[in-house]
C-alpha cells in the first residue's frame, strides 16, 4: 500500500505490528488491526470526528439497511471502473468500504474519528484502515485510482493529488429533499440541500462526467427514528423540545434522497 509517514512524508514499511519510516518514525498497528496516522499537531480537538455514541448509532442504522439501496448504486458504479486502489475518505465504521473489498482487494478506509476506524478495522480485517485527517492524507502522490468521499469533506486538492491522471473521484452527499420531513418536524424553517454546489466547489480539478439521485421512501420505527437523529447533525442543531417530541412517535415515514456524482481528475 503507498501509506506515507505523516510527519515526514517519506513512505512507511510494514514490519510485523508497526509500520516505520526510514526517518525512524514509528507507527504501532492497533490491537483492532488499524494504525493511527494523526499527529496530535493535526488535531484540531481531543477527539476529533464522530463520538461513540454517534457511531454506535449509524453502525446500527447502516448494518438495519435502511441505506442499502444507495450502497448498491454506489458499489455498481465503482465495479463499473474496475479500480486498482481506493481510498474511502471518511470511512466511517466501515459499511460502505466494506463492499469495496468485493471489487478490488487494495482498499484504505480513512477517518479521523477513532471509535469508528476501530469498529471498522475489528469487523472488516482484510481492508487497510488508517485514522488519519482528510486534509493531510498519509497517502502518496498518484497512487489511487478512484477516492470515495461518501457524506465527508471534500479535501480539492488532497484528493487529486492522491489520484492518478485519470482517477475519478466519486461523490455522495444528500440530495435536495432528503429527509425533509424529518427535518421539517425539528425546524421552524427548513432550507434545501445544495448538492450542486460541490460541482462549483470541485472544478478546479475535477470534471462532473455522471450524476444519479437515488430517491426512495423510509419508514422508520422509533428505534431507527432515534439512531437515525443520533447519527446526523439535526440532533444537535434542533430546539430540545422538537427532539423530545419527535422521538416520542412509534413511527415516522420520511424520504430518502441521495446525490452521487463521478468526476474525473483533470
Amino acid at each position: 500500500m503507498p501509506i506515507i509517514c505523516p510527519l515526514c512524508q517519506s513512505k512507511l514499511q510494514q514490519e510485523k505490528t508497526r509500520w516505520i519510516c526510514e526517518h525512524g518514525h514509528s507507527f504501532d498497528v492497533a490491537k483492532q488491526g488499524y494504525v493511527n496516522l494523526l499527529p496530535v499537531q493535526h488535531k484540531n480537538s481531543k477527539n476529533p470526528g464522530d463520538t461513540a455514541e454517534a457511531v454506535a448509532a449509524r453502525r446500527a442504522f447502516l448494518q438495519a439497511g435502511f441505506y442499502e439501496p444507495l450502497r448498491e448504486v454506489l458499489m455498481q458504479k465503482l465495479a463499473a471502473m474496475s479500480p486498482t486502489r481506493v481510498l474511502d475518505l471518511g470511512c466511517g465504521e466501515g459499511y460502505y468500504t466494506s463492499g469495496m473489498s468485493a471489487i478490488t482487494d487494495q482498499v484504505i478506509g480513512l477517518d479521523i474519528a477513532k471509535p469508528a476506524v476501530q469498529i471498522a478495522a475489528k469487523r472488516y480485517p482484510t481492508i487497510t484502515w488508517l485514522v488519519a485527517s482528510g486534509a493531510k492524507l498519509p497517502i502518496a502522490s498518484g497512487a489511487l485510482t478512484i477516492v470515495c468521499s461518501f457524506f465527508s469533506p471534500l479535501p480539492r486538492e488532497e484528493m487529486a493529488r492522491v489520484l492518478t491522471p485519470e482517477g475519478h473521484l466519486v461523490v455522495a452527499t444528500p440530495a435536495t429533499e432528503h429527509l425533509l420531513q424529518l427535518r421539517a418536524a425539528l425546524f421552524d424553517q427548513v432550507n434545501p440541500h445544495q448538492p450542486e454546489k460541490f460541482i462549483e466547489v470541485l472544478s478546479a480539478s475535477f470534471q462532473l462526467i455522471e450524476q444519479q439521485t437515488v430517491s426512495y421512501p423510509l419508514r422508520l420505527n422509533s428505534a431507527a427514528l432515534k439512531q437515525l437523529l443520533a447519527m446526523t447533525p439535526y440532533a444537535w442543531k434542533a430546539k430540545a423540545e422538537k427532539r423530545e417530541q419527535l422521538e416520542q412517535r412509534e413511527e415516522f415515514l420520511t424520504q430518502a434522497s441521495f446525490q452521487v456524482y463521478v468526476f474525473k481528475k483533470f
